[in-house]
């Protein structure tokens, strides 16, 4: 249980490095940039940072052990096989780029828009932050995480909540320690007016994370549900735009009550009706398949029936909300190197897709002990057990495991 513990942790902390964190983190460097001058309130933006990513980490986690408790097979990440939770969490991504741009504030009384406030609203908009750092980081597994995770997952729950507690604190351990000892916070560069530009500059990842959330939801749920988050994407750019102006005609001391209503009936129109429109259908046709590799469906069934046959089989456990699963597959899967290397073995590809919620895939990962995406097996062609690959691939590493394989005959 230590040894899982210090994973999760170690895991945690190298999550904020991971490409699914990488758009909040201009969140969380932009509220310690505020504070580089003011000890109290960087206190306090770093303990609201901290509990809203222990709060939420364990809402998450309570989720997570409650369904599979009731029989469900689910693992890290598993909320993101919901096409209505993509929809709500790309439009609050999107709102959050808005923000950032400078579109509307969020909390702040402010004497003119678009200026820097650091003394309200920190600790309530760093603790929302938080939040949405731990649902966005779930697609990605960090090294030491998966393996934590898959130990906590065949646990009891209080074993399992300590582990995803101590995931939670390594993740947040960072942002945390910077603001809460000022000497760290001094090797940071002093607040200014070019903090305004770096603001506006970094909603610019985050209109990626949202376009990254938009092509997930096409694979899951198909055009009509693409079409739905694009009219309501657009409905909520507007209402952010009418914020804005309210927000503007406040501070300056004329009537605004008419375009918050407006606001208000507009948000509500958008987010009422999303749980009937946006549903699970099929997917865009030819998002996973590469047209220079044969890649068969894996089910339990089709590895039992392949497997002592003379050839090797390599399967990828992947979906397509899954940030690492997706540059192991560019930078590696579709090399010409791993091309040359499945024709030259032989070996059988067969893809596990776990975009929309499939629980044969959840029981493979329990069984080899993983608790999160990606996941890589190679099946030796005389049958025997298969090597579980690193969740970060390179070309050699899939290269040597196949030759290996197929060599076993």
């Amino acid at each position: 249980m230590l040894t899982a513990m210090l994973a999760a942790f170690i895991g945690g902390i190298i999550l904020n490095l991971m490409p699914c964190v990488f758009p909040v983190i201009s969140l969380k460097a932009l509220g310690l940039l505020r504070h580089t001058d003011n000890a109290a309130s960087a206190r306090r933006e770093g303990l609201g940072f901290l509990l809203g990513v222990i709060v939420t980490m364990m809402a998450l986690a309570g989720i997570l052990l409650a369904a599979r408790a009731g029989g469900a097979a689910v693992g890290w990440g598993f909320q993101l096989q919901s096409p209505l939770v993509i929809a709500l969490l790309s439009l609050v991504i999107l709102a959050a780029a808005l923000n950032l741009l400078g579109v509307f504030e969020v909390g702040l009384s402010v004497q003119r828009v678009g200026a820097v406030e650091i003394n309200r609203g920190a600790f309530l908009r760093s603790a929302l932050t938080g939040a949405l750092a731990i649902i966005v980081a779930t697609p990605c597994a960090a090294p030491f995480m998966a393996s934590a995770i898959g130990y906590a997952l065949v646990q009891p729950p209080a074993v399992a909540l300590v582990i995803f507690f101590a995931l939670a604190l390594g993740f947040a351990a960072p942002f945390t320690l910077v603001s809460l000892f000022p000497r760290l916070a001094k090797f940071l560069p002093r607040p200014g007016a070019w903090m305004d530009v770096l603001k506006r500059g970094l909603a610019f990842p985050m209109f990626g994370a949202y376009a990254w959330l938009v092509w997930v939801l096409a694979q899951q749920a198909g055009s009509a549900a693409l079409a739905t988050l694009l009219a309501a994407s657009v409905v909520v750019a507007f209402a952010g735009w009418l914020y804005g102006m309210a927000q503007h005609r406040r501070f300056a001391g004329k009537g605004h009550k008419v375009l918050f209503a407006a606001t208000a009936v507009l948000i509500v129109a958008v987010l009422a009706p999303l749980p009937q429109l946006i549903k699970p259908g099929e997917g865009l046709a030819g998002d996973q398949v590469n047209a220079q590799l044969t890649k068969e469906k894996w089910t339990p069934q089709a590895v039992a029936s392949q497997r002592g046959h003379g050839k090797a089989i390599f399967v990828d456990f992947t979906a397509s909300w899954c940030i690492t699963c997706q540059v192991n597959e560019k930078t590696s899967l579709s090399t010409q190197a791993v091309k040359d290397a499945l024709a030259k073995t032989g070996t059988l590809y067969m893809v596990a897709d776990s975009t929309k919620f499939n629980p044969d895939v959840d029981d493979a990962m329990s069984e080899f002990g993983q608790g999160g995406l990606p996941m890589y097996l190679v099946y030796p062609a005389d049958g025997g057990p298969p090597k579980v690959l690193p969740q970060v691939l390179t070309p050699s590493i899939v290269v040597n495991a196949l030759q290996a394989a197929s060599t076993k005959a």
